[in-house]
């Protein structure tokens, strides 16, 4: 009976835009065990894509309103679900994605077990999922940029935060499971920041740090001194920005072990190197995550299929040799306007969210509101 609720709710969160694929070994069901309880996995099960008042859910769940207000607001503590404080004093509730979301909720009770549970399944999740539509995409940093280069604003890490009315800086999840298994580096732990509705979730259950504009860009400056990819969601309108190494970042850490990383990762940009005036001072070398730079008889050489155009190995070239070119229009890739497109175009390409199903969810959700209200 145990194994059976948590099959239901693995499947039920790969029915979500980022899926939860099953694997051979279980290892994704040992994970939903560490998470949930029996009982809050067998409402999670209820919950939607589409933000609910907890009566709604408690008709759904068939248990009384008190019950489900309390058990509701006790796993978006615990970064289980999803809780939107409404305009109008209203608490809402939907379900929460695995990836990006969940796991990335748990950055502040994580145990040795949790994280070796994870680093099997990431390669699964990546496979299944990321490889159709990323979640994030790569933009360069601001130094990186010249005058000469064509960046639309949503790719200017600056612009995208301009007009953020409310952010959280949180520690990054990736370097802290790295640091307690004894690996990774000494990059800057507090370094995913946070936007709008996220931030609140995330200053509510206490997962960072409220901070101004100023210390905003300070994070995205240091990023840039400290040889971090700048990863916003894969939206123009953003609700994140990660700072990633390629020694600790799941996501680069998984991709960099592919073929052609390069192929992986959204961004418009790529390097281009010129040789002629290249010192062989190897501070590219050092300074690329992707592996995409060595050097060779004292010369840098640059692998276009490892490159995501971050802009890391530009800004701190002192010959100029590297610079960043916009991808030809073909291999550019489409960003969605929100993250909820970005879902909906991830759901579609894993065949688990088409107009008919969203179509289905929505009625659901709209009866379920009608009854709750009559009753």
């Amino acid at each position: 009976m145990t194994e059976k609720i948590y099959k239901k709710l693995a499947r039920h969160l790969d029915d979500l835009p980022a899926g939860f694929p099953p694997t051979d070994s279980g290892v994704e069901l040992r994970i939903l065990q560490r998470l949930f309880t029996q009982e809050e996995a067998g409402l999670a099960i209820r919950m939607t894509l589409i933000p609910e008042e907890a009566h709604v859910v408690a008709r759904r769940a068939r248990i009384p309103v008190e019950e489900a207000q309390t058990r509701l607001e006790t796993m978006a503590q615990k970064g289980l679900i999803y809780r939107i404080a409404h305009h109008n004093g209203q608490t809402l509730y939907m379900a929460s994605q695995f990836v990006i979301g969940i796991w990335e909720y748990h950055v502040n009770d994580l145990s040795p077990e949790l994280i070796a549970d994870m680093e099997i399944y990431a390669p699964t999740l990546l496979d299944q999922s990321w490889k159709k539509v990323p979640q994030l995409r790569t933009i360069p940093i601001g130094r990186s940029i010249t005058p000469q280069l064509e960046v639309l604003p949503y790719e200017m890490a600056e612009k995208l935060v301009w007009d953020k009315k409310k952010a959280v800086v949180a520690p990054c999840i990736c370097r802290k499971e790295r640091q307690m298994v004894g690996e990774g580096c000494d990059k800057p732990l507090e370094a995913c920041l946070v936007f709008g509705m996220g931030a609140d979730y995330y200053q509510h259950n206490g997962l960072g740090r409220v901070i101004e504009r100023s210390e905003v860009l300070d994070i995205l400056k240091q990023a840039d001194k400290s040889g971090l990819v700048l990863q916003p969601g894969n939206s123009r309108k953003i609700v994140n920005i990660c700072c990633c190494c390629g020694c600790c970042c799941a996501i680069l850490r998984n991709v960099k072990l592919q073929p052609n990383p390069a192929g992986l990762i959204a961004s418009a940009f790529i390097a281009a190197f010129d040789p002629e005036t290249c010192n062989g001072c190897g501070v590219c070398v050092k300074r690329c995550q992707m592996d995409a730079l060595e050097l060779k008889d004292d010369i840098a050489a640059l692998d276009l299929t490892r490159c995501i155009g971050c802009g890391l190995c530009v800004s701190t070239c002192p010959t100029k040799s590297l610079t960043l070119v916009r991808k030809p229009e073909s291999e550019q890739p489409e960003t969605p306007g929100t993250v909820i497109e970005t879902g909906l175009k991830l759901g579609r390409a894993r065949g688990k969210l088409g107009p008919m199903s969203l179509a289905k969810m929505q009625l659901q959700s709209k009866i379920d509101r009608l009854l709750a209200v009559k009753k």
